[in-house]
């Protein structure tokens, strides 16, 4: 670094001449580099006519879909087979379709359509596609902090014994979107706890989207499915994840996993939406990724491109004083504290300097960060280079910010 975060002066100039240069730069959303993308491209030379199976695959059926591609859903969500779907390639449709039966059927305790109102507890800083889809549905979100190793359970359980209109929590269990975090067993039983409060009035809406997206050695997620058995909870756990961010983000294979009681009354909605999935793309997957083994070996070359990346953000954030950030070990954020009422005016300067970054309060249920704090950086679409110029930009912007914050 050739100049000075402390000195206003030389700070102010370094801005000026980062903004003369027009850069267009962008750490808004967690997409797979080119380089990425690039890993899966035998997929383009696969003949899925060479896929043996007792049924066509260009035709219509198999609901569920091709059950040795659920074969893979299983060993990622660690569900049985018999209990995951496999749909197209996008897990945020299967969860805008879960929601949907529940407000149309519910789940045995009658549909969320004749509730006066329906809440759902948002761990915060959170995805905000998870409160889109909130929004969407006119679902009441409470906000309930993350703690590092997952949701404060205190803080939900007293929510959900106060409050009936509380259905179910979201999660993102592995490598947080945007904290990194992991929830460790005690927090995973916490929440089975919750379920146990509500039985299976609660949902436990488990995205679990990072699951195979180490970088680094990290801990273990404990089996939420084979807990909840033991805990007899299985009917809360509603569980999510697609080969999106392993294969090709626009053309993967979404699935979604549950009990056999949830699944029976989910497919009951499901089958007047889906006569049968893309058949052909989860035939060319398998023959492209063959058996779990080879998946997690494929997943090792993701990391290979994206730790270099995370270590970049560490070098440059560890500049910073006044603030804080995570340090994942997957997955594909890192989350920024700055000094509170900042986080605007970071990201409004960022632009003027060429850098877009998320919104602030993306992160938190309707847009609003309270503290307007919190900023997801997003480091994985862009190359090396343009992340070094990135996180300058970036670095400058807050210093600029906490030193303009004191005058």
């Amino acid at each position: 670094m050739i100049f000075s975060l402390d000195n206003e002066v030389e700070l102010e100039q370094t801005f000026q001449d980062l903004k003369s240069n027009s850069y267009n730069l962008d750490l808004t959303r967690g997409k797979p580099s080119l380089e990425q993308l690039d890993l899966s491209n035998g997929l383009f030379s696969i003949n899925p006519a060479e896929f043996s199976y007792s049924v066509d695959i260009r035709n219509y059926g198999e609901l569920l879909g091709l059950e040795v591609c659920r074969e893979f859903g299983s060993k990622i969500l660690k569900f049985p087979k018999e209990n995951v779907i496999a749909g197209g390639n996008s897990s945020l449709t299967l969860m805008s379709q879960y929601l949907a039966s529940l407000y149309l059927h519910g789940s045995g305790n009658g549909p969320w359509l004749s509730s006066e109102r329906i809440s759902l507890l948002c761990p915060v800083p959170g995805y905000d596609r998870h409160f889109k889809l909130c929004e969407e549905f006119g679902i009441n979100m409470i906000p309930i902090p993350l703690t590092g190793s997952g949701p404060n359970i205190d803080i939900a359980k007293r929510l959900v014994k106060e409050d009936p209109s509380i259905k179910g929590i979201w999660c993102v269990p592995k490598h947080s979107n945007p904290t990194g975090e992991t929830y460790n067993e005690e927090c995973i039983k916490g929440l089975l706890e919750l379920a146990n409060i509500r039985k299976s009035d609660f949902k436990i809406l488990w995205d679990n989207a990072y699951a195979v997206h180490d970088f680094d050695h990290s801990e273990d997620l404990a089996d939420i499915f084979m807990l909840s058995k033991e805990s007899k909870a299985e009917d809360s756990i509603i569980a999510f994840t697609s080969t999106s961010k392993i294969t090709f983000a626009g053309a993967g294979i979404s699935f979604i996993a549950m009990s056999k009681n949830n699944l029976d009354l989910f497919c009951k909605h499901y089958s007047s939406t889906v006569i049968g999935p893309d058949k052909v793309n989860q035939a060319r997957h398998v023959l492209f990724l063959k058996n779990y083994e080879n998946l997690l070996n494929h997943m090792k070359g993701h990391a290979e491109i994206l730790k270099p990346k995370f270590e970049m953000v560490e070098k440059w954030l560890s500049h910073l004083n006044n603030c804080s950030w995570t340090k994942p070990k997957g997955g594909y954020f890192v989350s920024f504290n700055s000094a509170p009422g900042l986080a605007k005016k970071i990201i409004k300067l960022s632009e003027e300097a060429g850098l877009k970054l998320t919104p602030a309060g993306s992160t938190f249920p309707y847009g609003v960060d309270p503290k307007d704090e919190n900023i997801r950086l997003a480091p994985t679409a862009c190359t090396l280079e343009e992340l070094e110029k990135a996180m300058e930009i970036f670095v400058v912007c807050v210093s600029l910010a906490n030193l303009e914050s004191k005058v």
